[in-house]
């Protein structure tokens, strides 16, 4: 009796034992992004949150604001989901007197886009084009958001707004062997060359105040490049002309009272939003924000478009940001850790698992192509990146089942951004192990 007492006891010391043991290493991975001395002169927000407890696992300075760059396409992302239908409209339209077609754009970012060979707008075009007139939007949003950055005025990740989005907004430069091919062959006129083509080393840029390219010599050899070009609702139509080879009536009087609009469906909405997050898609983020103002409010006017989001959707927010833009390009964004992960559990809590997963990347696609490698199923999250700025939100699975919902905001960092992301990796990595 006396050593199966001793047994018992040691067992139970043993048990002890072990269970701290693994409380403590749990907490030590939870503990250690904060500590990492790759980020002893940054700021740092690192949120883990279980879902099924309603309660932090851990929560170091979550409540403070962040730029959070890319990672506000999740705003973006909740808020279409919300809004839009299964399938974007393209474009809406109505019969007059005369039972000729009345349109008017909606702001789609997929028209003509390369992304989607079906094209339902441009069909309807074809169909109609000699019986039909385009009215002008009510547009009254500027080309650029607020706080983006002017310099990256040629950089194809910042193609203009506008009403009447076709090609992307912008142009496809490609090397075809000592050819440039350009798309759409609209622009190929304003096209300078300058020196010898046939080396492939040149490059080619935009003129910042007009539509004029130049290729020009370079050190490097010219692949392909997009370069957005300064867009207006009389320049869309030209380029609607020229794909369809036919003219386009177009007037911006103000020639339709309140009227019945039929819709014209482009693109299901799940497959772009994919696509935005996936790739962090600016153009598809801020277009598809403009699309929610025309749902919700008849109104493209970004600002009051966030304004009436902050006040539904988003009125509960544990902080209320500054919410500039739809994509994540502006610097004046400040978002806290406590804020995606309320979006995130939101997003959780409303919408089918499938469907979230289907949207966010997981390990080794998109933007994590190289991260993440063996965690494809077990990791669902939003990049962000702009210089110095590194964010990290979304979902995890843990080894043992657990679902957690995670924030990782990184700030003013002067380390590398592969080590950034690196760090990033290996801290998830520990958690989806150990908890």
């Amino acid at each position: 009796m006396k050593e199966l007492k001793l047994y018992v006891q040691n067992i139970f010391i043993a048990l002890v034992i072990l269970f701290s043991f693994k409380t403590t290493t749990a907490q030590d991975s939870l503990s250690s992004f904060e500590t990492n001395p790759l980020f002893t002169n940054a700021h740092v927000g690192v949120a883990v949150f279980d879902p099924s407890t309603n309660k932090y696992l851990y929560n170091y300075q979550g409540n403070k604001f962040f730029v959070p760059a890319s990672n506000l396409k999740i705003f973006t992302c909740y808020a279409a989901m919300k809004t839009l239908e299964d399938s974007l409209t393209g474009l809406y339209y109505t019969l007059d007197d005369d039972s000729s077609y009345l349109v008017k754009f909606s702001g789609d970012p997929t028209f003509l886009h390369p992304d989607f060979t079906t094209q339902p707008v441009f069909d309807f075009f074809s169909k109609h084009h000699n019986n039909l007139t385009v009215i002008a939007a009510n547009w009254k949003n500027k080309r650029y958001g607020n706080g983006w950055a002017w310099n990256d005025y040629s950089a194809g990740y910042m193609p203009e707004l506008s009403s009447i989005p076709i090609y992307g907004n912008t142009v496809n430069f490609l090397r075809d062997k000592n050819k440039v091919i350009v798309t759409p062959q609209w622009f190929k006129d304003s096209l300078t060359i300058y020196g010898n083509t046939q080396s492939g080393k040149y490059s080619i840029e935009r003129n910042f105040y007009n539509n004029q390219f130049s290729l020009v010599s370079s050190s490097s050899i010219f692949v392909k490049k997009d370069i957005p070009f300064i867009t207006s609702d009389l320049l869309s139509i030209d380029l609607l002309q020229d794909t369809l080879l036919e003219l386009i009536n177009y007037t911006n009087a103000d020639i339709v009272n309140k009227v019945s609009w039929q819709k014209i469906k482009s693109q299901p909405t799940d497959t772009v939003l994919k696509i935005m997050m996936n790739r962090s898609d600016n153009f598809y983020a801020e277009q598809l924000l403009l699309m929610i103002g025309n749902e919700k409010l008849q109104e493209t006017q970004q600002g009051n478009i966030i304004n009436n989001l902050q006040n539904t959707y988003f009125k509960d927010l544990p902080q209320q940001p500054r919410w500039e833009d739809g994509s994540g390009l502006s610097r004046h964004n400040l978002v806290t850790p406590e804020d995606f992960i309320w979006v995130l559990n939101k997003m959780r809590t409303e919408f089918n698992a499938d469907r979230i997963k289907a949207i966010f990347p997981t390990g080794n696609t998109g933007t994590l192509s190289g991260y993440f490698k063996n965690l494809r199923g077990k990791i669902f999250v939003k990049t962000g990146s702009l210089s110095n700025n590194i964010s990290l939100s979304g979902f995890l699975i843990t080894n043992s089942g657990k679902e957690l919902i995670f924030s990782i905001l990184v700030n003013n960092h002067q380390s590398s951004t592969g080590a950034i992301k690196k760090a990033m990796e290996n801290y998830l990595t520990d958690i989806i192990i150990k908890l």
